[in-house]
């Protein structure tokens, strides 16, 4: 692979995933019951052979940083390859000031000193599996400036609308990039994925910096694309961006269908996580479960239907759990009714024996509460 480095990006300040994010960053989030939303584009960086990972965290750094580690879960972590966490000093999640080019300027001296001549930068709260080895490769055959990835869409009027879509011309050259507004279904959400020279973006970070002290990168490129040649790849597979509560339920609710799996999962192709040495998970004789996911370490005695349950959960005897999301470490007590919910880590559900809300606004328990 041409060298490159890659930078994995956090959320911005247009985010907010209300209950879980008070918690951890986008980034932590548990997924699927067994991976964090970080192991998405680490592993396509790790896959694509690139060894020296930048990630940018904003607040609340514990649990990421507990979970990267050292990156050697990544295949990262080798004499020649390395894995940065980087720190924003303004720990404010909604400040107009608070941008993915502030980030870049308070660390400019880590980013001037990466001897790769490229660069891949990737958004830390999408879900989706690429190439970047052939990415770059399609931008540098291309000749053009700047390269970013896109997904099309057609319920753009009601999902991805804290997302940014993407204006093409026919031959593949981004004209704009703005807000999706929600006003037209077929859209070409920017998947906040770009392959440029280091140079390039450095330029950019302090053109942004000379232009606005509120401009991201997606608001310099907008305004590069009357001087720069600035391309669209469309990305094919599995795409999720976890933008809000209800975009994070959903995205876990669509991958308990294996189909919809396989278009994310690939064996030649790994998703890697942080793992434990927990038991595998063992089902009682009361157990019935349908349609689910089911992580490693748990006690199920109960009834399970399309649902995710994360590691290490203990499901008691006569409680059923339905199209809910139960985060690791959680406790359904005996005869408790669950449905359309996400559970938190480590919260206990024992003397309330109904807990539903509406499939088009699912609930949410917080982190270690007792019910």
């Amino acid at each position: 692979m041409p060298k490159a480095f890659g930078i994995i990006n956090s959320s911005g300040r247009h985010l907010w995933v209300e209950g879980l994010q008070e918690y951890r960053p986008i980034s932590a989030f548990s997924f699927l019951g067994r991976y964090r939303v970080i192991d998405f584009p680490i592993s396509n960086m790790s896959n694509s052979g690139i060894d020296q990972v930048q990630i940018y965290i904003r607040r609340s750094p514990r649990s990421l940083v507990e979970h990267v580690g050292t990156g050697r879960h990544y295949n990262i972590n080798s004499k020649r390859g390395k894995l940065q966490l980087l720190f924003s000093e303004d720990g404010s999640e909604h400040s107009v000031y608070n941008t993915d080019v502030a980030m870049y300027l308070e660390n400019l001296e880590c980013l001037e000193e990466m001897p790769q001549k490229y660069v891949v930068i990737a958004p830390s709260y999408m879900v989706y599996s690429q190439n970047y080895d052939t990415l770059l490769r399609t931008h540098i055959e291309s000749g053009a400036d700047i390269t970013m990835l896109y997904h099309s869409v057609d319920n753009a009027n009601d999902y991805f609308l804290a997302c940014n879509a993407v204006n093409l011309n026919r031959q593949k050259g981004v004209l704009s990039i703005e807000r999706n507004r929600g006003n037209a279904k077929n859209r070409n959400i920017s998947m906040d994925t770009y392959v440029m020279s280091k140079e390039l973006l450095l330029k950019l970070i302090h053109i942004a910096k000379s232009m606005s002290s509120m401009f991201t990168l997606a608001d310099i490129i907008n305004v590069a694309c009357n001087e720069y040649d600035v391309r669209g790849v469309s990305h094919r597979g599995y795409f999720a961006s976890i933008t809000d509560f209800k975009s994070y339920y959903a995205s876990n609710m669509s991958l308990i269908d294996i189909k919809t799996a396989f278009n994310l999962f690939d064996e030649e192709w790994p998703i890697y996580t942080r793992t434990n040495d927990s038991c595998p998970t063992q089902y009682f004789e009361t157990a019935n479960i349908k349609n689910s996911v089911i992580s490693n370490g748990c006690l199920i005695e109960g009834t399970i239907e399309n649902s995710v349950i994360g590691r290490g959960c203990v499901i008691k005897k006569g409680a059923v759990i339905r199209n809910s999301v139960i985060l690791p470490s959680a406790v359904i007590g005996e005869d408790v009714h669950v449905e359309n919910y996400v559970i938190d880590k480590h919260a206990r559900i024992t003397h309330t024996q109904e807990i539903i809300a509406d499939p088009e606004h699912p609930g949410y328990i917080r982190r270690s509460d007792l019910i």
